[in-house]
């Protein structure tokens, strides 16, 4: 085991912490290699963001060619098995938009993870699965249910690239059912770059507040980092929320990249939602030079930022760089608290 990272004390030697520590937020894709239904757009294809992704997930076009989009999936499962502090991670599947007769819309789908691939994945006893399911689809609530009876851990959202407004009284049914079966909803928040085109206004933390008022506890994802929504600062405006609603939470991913340094340490700041923070990477941007401990002269000292830099393993630099930044340990364990109901059992370790 290697040396524990100076801020990540509380984790050394412990191995494993209990409740462990489980990544709610780990990005998957694939070409449609080996049949496994993942789309990419022709026009992400062609942008620079294509050939990143693929060197953050360690693999190539030609490898993805020969042995089918699942390596993606192998070599995260293996990632985390070698973590010295993670123990496991939720997979998210990516719906795709929706024509208007309900039906996938490829042609206006920039990234599509079928919620099969992700569930084929989770036999890997690291992975975790998290649905996607689009609720304008006109088979949407048969297709939570599956979701939910196959073992899905919580529901993901992107609603600027899904077309989804979270704010639209369409989709209130699949709220009252998400509600019952005591699945989260994970929703990203804030603006959103990654992708060639985005719907920014769906990005407005304050459109969640039909699924919190019907019940639905719901995971705000980047503590909605970047951009603004009537004029307003999106953080800002999730910030607000928090008081108000008890099942509201907000993951860390994301927090520690180059684009949103100024947003970190307000949300370090504000100690009284910090019971309200869950542990998660936004892999496989953790992965690429968006982030780094040399980004934090002035929060970190030079010990520290080699020390941690110079793990090996993304999973447990990013454990390392946040516990050294300030998150509190329970920010990092927090997350296999909440969705411990459906974690698979005994044969998993968790």
């Amino acid at each position: 085991m290697a040396e524990a990272a100076p801020g990540a004390a509380f984790l050394a030697g412990t191995g494993v912490p209990s409740p462990p520590i489980i990544d709610l937020h780990v990005h998957v894709a694939g070409i449609g290699a080996g049949a496994s239904g993942c789309h990419v757009s022709p026009r992400l294809l062609r942008n620079w963001r294509y050939g990143i992704y693929l060197r953050a997930f360690g693999v190539t076009v030609g490898e993805l060619a020969r042995q089918g989009d699942a390596l993606v999936v192998r070599r995260v499962a293996e990632t985390i098995a070698a973590s010295q502090w993670v123990a496991g991670g939720v997979l998210l599947a990516l719906d795709g938009v929706v024509d208007s007769r309900g039906e996938l819309d490829l042609e206006r789908t920039e990234v599509y993870v079928p919620n099969r691939f992700v569930r084929a994945a989770a036999s890997y006893p690291q992975l975790f699965y998290g649905a996607s399911v689009n609720p304008l689809r006109h088979d949407a609530l048969a297709r939570l249910e599956q979701a939910a009876a196959d073992g899905a851990v919580l529901i993901k959202w992107l609603p600027a690239i899904q077309q989804i407004d979270p704010a639209d009284p369409r989709c209130t049914p699949f709220y009252r059912r998400l509600g019952e079966l005591g699945l989260p909803l994970l929703v990203h928040t804030g603006a959103e770059r990654s992708f060639t085109t985005s719907h920014p206004e769906l990005g407005d933390p304050q459109r969640l507040r039909l699924p919190l008022e019907l019940g639905v506890t719901v995971i705000a994802a980047h503590a909605a980092t970047t951009g603004r929504s009537q004029g307003e600062d999106n953080m800002l405006r999730l910030l607000a929320m928090l008081p108000v609603y008890p099942h509201l939470y907000t993951d860390i991913s994301s927090l520690t990249q180059l684009n949103k340094l100024r947003y970190l340490p307000r949300l370090l700041r504000r100690t009284e939602v910090h019971d309200r923070l869950l542990y998660g990477t936004d892999f496989p941007l953790i992965n690429t030079r968006l982030v780094s401990p040399w980004y934090f002269p002035f929060a970190l000292t030079a010990s520290q930022r080699r020390e941690i830099a110079r793990l090996t393993n993304p999973w447990d630099r990013d454990v390392a760089l946040k516990a050294a930044l300030g998150f509190p340990p329970e920010v990092f364990t927090r997350g296999a608290l909440l969705i411990q109901s459906r974690i698979r059992g005994e044969d998993s370790g968790f």
